[in-house]
């Protein structure tokens, strides 16, 4: 499983926001942001003052944060770009809903992990079954209907149950169900581009991809 393995507060600060990689962390006063906003490298601070920004410039950045929001590398994003460009509709539409139906995705949104990356270890330790069978791949696609569920050795974890509690004072989004008894959930419907919640302009995606 190919991943990104280098400092994840790094990639925050090159994209001067917060992409919320490391769970509470990024909420509170350790988080890279707070202290060093802008890029990281030998000139990054002086890069704080640039305001001119070129197009190509404006439509990788959007790529890139795409991608580390999502924890996707190069070679498979572009793929899913592909998929999506295929499909009716609008790609960039698309391409979003096609990222949110991945299951480390999906168990992330659920509330089972504080951040991709953790629900991303869950589904490769074999801790996640989609419709009661075991999925270790954490880019398998998640239809509607299917039942996420985390095996029962996993429903006691510390990590698991403060993550279930801020997803709850979140409050959860509309298109998923959760039930807290059986510690399961699905996807209701494939979310409209207004349920999505990143903010993040995939027509900057489209037009770089289209070149």
């Amino acid at each position: 499983m190919a991943r990104y393995t280098g400092p994840v507060c790094r990639l925050c600060r090159r994209e001067t926001r917060k992409l919320f990689l490391k769970g509470e962390r990024c909420e509170g006063p350790k988080c890279a942001i707070n202290k060093r906003n802008y890029p990281p490298g030998q000139h990054g601070g002086g890069r704080r003052g640039r305001t001119k920004v070129s197009p190509y410039a404006r439509q990788l950045r959007e790529k890139q944060k795409a991608k580390r929001i999502y924890g996707v590398l190069e070679k498979q994003f572009l793929l899913y770009f592909k998929i999506a460009d295929r499909y009716r509709g609008v790609t960039g539409t698309n391409l979003l809903q096609l990222l949110e139906s991945r299951l480390d995705n999906m168990v992330f949104r659920l509330g089972f992990a504080p951040s991709h990356s953790a629900a991303r270890q869950l589904i490769a330790h074999g801790h996640v079954t989609v419709s009661d069978r075991k999925v270790d791949i954490p880019s398998f696609r998640v239809k509607v209907g299917q039942e996420i569920s985390l095996k029962p050795k996993m429903r006691e974890h510390a990590m698991v149950k403060t993550s279930l509690d801020k997803s709850e004072r979140d409050g959860r989004l509309s298109w998923l169900e959760f039930s807290g008894e059986a510690m399961s959930g699905k996807m209701l419907s494939i979310p409209s581009r207004q349920e999505i919640p990143i903010e993040l302009d995939e027509q900057l995606i489209v037009e770089l991809y289209s070149k």
